[in-house]
């Protein structure tokens, strides 16, 4: 599962060695941003460091998610750490049991005299990254969500109402028939699979992904994905594609490509790669 959404930033505990008042402080800032984001990443430190000149944060696409975090580690046992090191969801509880190897953003913050507001972020968000005794482990960065997206020329075309997507799986069903008649030949298919139809889901419908409230309350905690919900999800997902209405395009990101080239008329993906496109 992604990532997407979608991501978080955690301060490194290689702390920035002290150097002599005339020099700059420069935080090395890894991080797995593409396209339009990571010009977005780059303004953001280009901006800071033309506000003052004691620190300069350098900004550096250590590849995708899942390449960043295991590149962060090998730096880490190697002694040379970047100081600020993005990192998604799926690697939270990684960072979390990695005793030594960080610290928490609200230690970071307090002991350097900021004032920080949890409040000004979505309350979902901010219990996402805050440990069960109230310290908020990491910086919400671009903290991702699933989205439904859908090709309104191809709607257009299957006699479906280009304004009016689907808003329950039965209607994503019989909008997926509807597509196939016309001649698309993927009506649905989703990117990051157990985010989006297990874990995702699960938020959707209020009900545990895991034990032990999510792995929140402990790391004894087991998947909770074979209830009678979930298995019913799955199984609605299974006849959809043996009748040609869902199609399976690979793990990961893989089903991104086929929809934005117009190959798939609806995907359920992570509103970062969407934001990123958007913006190019």
């Amino acid at each position: 599962m992604k990532k997407s959404l979608t991501a978080l930033t955690l301060a490194a505990c290689a702390l920035v060695a002290p150097v002599a008042s005339h020099a700059q402080t420069e935080i090395q800032w890894w991080h797995s941003m593409t396209g339009g984001l990571n010009d977005w990443v780059i303004d953001l430190a280009n901006d800071f460091n033309s506000s003052q000149k004691e620190y300069k944060v350098i900004p550096t696409y250590k590849g995708t998610y899942d390449e960043t975090m295991p590149a962060a580690v090998a730096a880490f046992r190697a002694g040379n750490a970047p100081h600020i090191l993005q990192v998604f969801e799926v690697g939270t509880a990684t960072m979390m049991a990695a005793k030594g190897a960080v610290v928490p953003v609200g230690k970071v913050l307090a002991d350097a005299g900021y004032k920080f507001d949890p409040n000004a972020y979505i309350p979902a968000v901010v219990g996402y990254y805050t440990a069960p005794n109230g310290q908020m482990l990491s910086f919400p960065l671009n903290s991702s969500t699933t989205v439904f997206n859908y090709n309104k020329d191809l709607f257009r075309k299957a006699g479906l109402d280009p304004n009016k997507p689907p808003a329950t799986w039965p209607e994503v069903v019989l909008a997926a028939a509807k597509l196939k008649a016309s001649g698309v030949s993927c009506p649905f298919t989703t990117s990051w699979q157990g985010w989006t139809q297990l874990e995702s889901f699960s938020t959707w419908h209020n009900t545990l992904f895991a034990t032990q409230n999510n792995g929140f309350g402990g790391t004894s905690a087991r998947l909770a994905v074979n209830s009678p919900l979930h298995v019913r999800h799955i199984e609605n997902l299974s006849n959809m594609a043996k009748q040609g209405l869902f199609v399976y395009r690979g793990r990961g990101n893989k089903a991104d490509a086929p929809f934005y080239s117009g190959e798939c008329a609806m995907a359920t993906a992570s509103s970062s790669t969407y934001a990123s496109i958007k913006k190019n």
